[in-house]
């Protein structure tokens, strides 16, 4: 899944660094390296041509401005930047001798796979010490320093054989090699240690929520001790829940506008020149998973042509042109422009041809438990580790929308209601008196009004009205405590009758614990991730096995369980997610679909006995998805994607109806209630006014009223 410890770096003096690795980096970095006091002049004139347009600056940075610029500054291409860095570099040139500042350079430089300096690098590519190391081999490893990435042995095989024969020409040029000696190194066949590409697995949020975890047990030994953490996460859930939720936010990526190239840069005449500028530029725009970078070589209505870090030509054209035709239009602004030297993004379609893209500027979250035990299954906190850390499966929280209706539903029943209660779905009134200004009437999603329905209806269609009036009903206090026995914090969901329509706050973590408790029978449960720890020499430390169900954990009665969990069969059924069980073929499916206001969240919440899995996407700092953007629309896709996977060779199980319910008349209700003497209706007096109901203090009125605007 990952691995994490202190930074592969093997210091070695530079007597102790073979001739050849150092022959090799001063021929391809800085063959005057000995000569010159520190800078390039020539090449500082190009390197500030490139901050205005050119795409590299060859030659412009010595040894020295490179030790001087890794060491002391970032990688920011500015004017200001290159002053500190001449100086830097002039000030090391009269502290330093040229050996100590080439070992430092040997020791320090990033070259990929984690390692940093030659001699780990060696033993990451090669698993071999540096002091056994070939021409052929030090020439592959001086190619690194430009472009990890693109020259990377392991990722790109066919790309660094092509510089590691440029590097061999260029020792013999300046003659370090002979002849003969440079013909032996081109032939040598290279043993490149395997980068288990093909066992990777998509879960850096949860490697990171493992490190965290284990760095709060052990501290700084948690990268020395060498830990092997083993967790509760299925590898085919996981990539399940990966791809669905990358899936679910490029689908609705192609729906927004194009928002223009990342880039511009000039690019050289020369073939040679140009692939070299394009690596370096885009080491600075790396592939994001499947959407990958590249720079645009022509560009017209019919046909995009591009190049990949890497030399690989990539040719757009039909349907894939279709995500950007702004761009391409004659019109089109110079900053969306498409044109050569744009850089850009380009994912494969399903059939295998390639269109035109852009990173997404929304965010998502899966989350998936086991409601049996709490063992976290999946977890994908964001669309990309590298583009963006912040976990939102446990940090982020934001409003749940519908997707909270059912925990109010549940504290109706433990109050007389039943699947079978009738309420109207109609208009609600806030007077001016009550809001301080004008009049104002809140509205369905829809903005109809269908009149009496069952609770079973109203769950299943979303009425918000619906929603109000059980609140109103039962009493937002009663309420408020309510939630608190799935998980939820009472602070987050303030007792206003806002609060039917999921205007608190919670994290998608949360909502998933929520959820397992209508899964598992009315248990809640805590998510674990670690199922063992043990020392490098297998020594166990640290050994989890699933919880056993205990009624210490006992959330809310199991009748409450069953009846919403038939509620919840509906929605999948025959109400805003009946997609859900149209789609996966089978009725064991359970969920509520969440859109909060103005379309800032969606979320799909939902399970099967075995397995509870909660989505959402929404921007980091919330906005408008758009006017058609909802749940059911964004993030069941993604839920049924998974289930897709996740449930295959699951047997069906049907619902079992625990001791105090009884089914009467095609519906279930407990025992108590089953003969009329539950809530029978709720605002049903065809006489009366529209409900009149109360905000909150002042300091409210505002964020609530945006809540329901429509």
């Amino acid at each position: 899944m990952a691995e994490f410890g202190e930074e592969r770096r093997n210091l070695t003096p530079i007597a102790e660094i073979p001739k050849v690795m150092t022959n090799a980096v001063l021929a391809i970095e800085d063959a005057r390296f000995y000569q010159h006091g520190g800078v390039d002049y020539l090449g500082v004139i190009r390197a500030g041509l490139a901050n205005v347009g050119k795409a590299k600056s060859q030659g412009a940075s010595t040894i020295t401005m490179q030790v001087a610029r890794n060491v002391y500054l970032s990688s920011e291409k500015t004017f200001t930047r290159k002053i500190y860095e001449i100086l830097l570099t002039f000030k090391l040139e009269h502290m330093l001798s040229k050996d100590q500042i080439l070992e430092i350079y040997m020791n320090q430089i990033f070259l990929g796979n984690r390692a940093y300096g030659f001699a780990a690098a060696s033993e990451a590519y090669y698993g071999k010490p540096l002091k056994e190391i070939t021409i052929a081999e030090a020439a592959m490893l001086a190619g690194l320093p430009k472009a990890p990435s693109a020259y990377n042995p392991i990722s790109n095989p066919q790309r660094a054989r092509i510089r590691q024969r440029h590097i061999i020409d260029r020792m013999l040029e300046n003659g370090f090699i002979s002849a003969k000696e440079a013909e032996a190194a081109k032939n040598q066949e290279l043993k490149i240690k395997s980068g288990n590409v093909n066992t990777h697995v998509h879960a850096d949020y949860v490697a990171e929520m493992v490190r965290q975890l284990m760095y709060n047990q052990y501290g700084d030994e948690t990268y020395t001790r060498g830990l092997d953490v083993r967790t509760t996460v299925r590898t085919s859930d996981q990539n399940a829940a990966y791809k669905a939720l990358r899936r679910g936010i490029m689908d609705f990526e192609r729906r927004q506008i194009y928002r223009g190239p990342e880039k511009f840069v000039v690019l050289p005449s020369k073939p040679n020149e140009m692939e070299e500028a394009i690596d370096e530029v885009l080491e600075d725009h790396p592939d994001n998973g499947d959407v990958m970078s590249a720079v645009v070589l022509e560009a017209d209505t019919k046909k995009i042509k591009a190049m990949r870090q890497g030399g690989a030509l990539v040719e757009i054209v039909g349907d894939g042109l279709k995500p950007a035709q702004s761009g391409l239009s004659e019109k089109a602004p110079p900053n969306i422009k498409l044109r050569k030297g744009a850089v850009i993004r380009v994912a494969k379609t399903v059939k295998d041809t390639w269109e035109i893209t852009q990173l997404p500027e929304v965010e998502g979250a899966f989350v998936a438990l086991d409601p049996r035990d709490g063992s976290i299954k999946a977890l994908v906190g964001g669309f990309d580790f590298r583009k963006n850390k912040f976990n939102h499966v446990t940090q982020a929280w934001r409003q749940p929308g519908s997707s909270f209706k059912p925990f109010i539903y549940s504290a109706a029943l433990e109050k007389g209601f039943t699947p079978a209660t009738v309420v109207n779905d109609a208009p609600l009134f806030f007077d001016a008196g009550v809001t301080g200004g004008q009049p104002w009437e809140p509205k369905n999603y829809d903005g109809t009004f269908e009149g009496p329905m069952t609770l079973r209806r109203g769950l299943a269609k979303s009425k918000n009205m619906i929603s109000i009036q059980i609140l109103r009903s039962i009493g937002t206090q009663y309420a408020q405590e309510w939630v608190t026995r799935f998980g939820f914090d009472g602070e987050k969901h303030p007792a206003y009758l806002t609060m039917a329509l999921g205007a608190g706050s919670v994290t998608p973590m949360q909502m998933d614990v929520g959820y397992s408790t209508f899964a598992n029978g009315g248990y809640r449960v805590n998510p674990w991730l670690v199922s063992m720890v043990t020392e490098q020499r297998g020594k166990v430390l640290v050994e989890s096995k699933p919880p056993a169900l205990a009624d210490s954990e006992r959330a809310i009665d199991a009748r409450n369980a069953f009846m919403m969990s038939s509620l919840l069969q509906e929605v999948t059924r025959s109400g805003t997610a009946a997609r859900a069980q149209a789609t996966l073929k089978r009725p064991d499916v359970y969920g509520k679909t969440g859109t909060t206001n103005d379309s800032m969240d969606a979320w799909f919440a939902g399970y099967n006995p075995t397995l509870t899995a909660v989505t959402w996407i929404g921007y980091d700092t919330p906005r408008k998805l758009g006017d058609r953007e909802t749940g059911g629309g964004l993030s069941l896709p993604v839920w049924i994607s998974f289930m897709e996977t996740a449930l295959k060779g699951v047997p069906v199980s049907e619902l079992s109806a625990p001791e105090g319910v009884i089914h009467v008349g095609n519906e279930w209700f407990y025992e108590e209630y089953a003969r009329n003497s539950g809530v029978s209706g709720v605002g049903l007096d065809e006489n009366s006014e529209p409900l009149t109901v109360p905000l909150p203090p002042a300091e409210e009125k505002s964020r609530i009223l945006d809540l329901f605007r429509n």
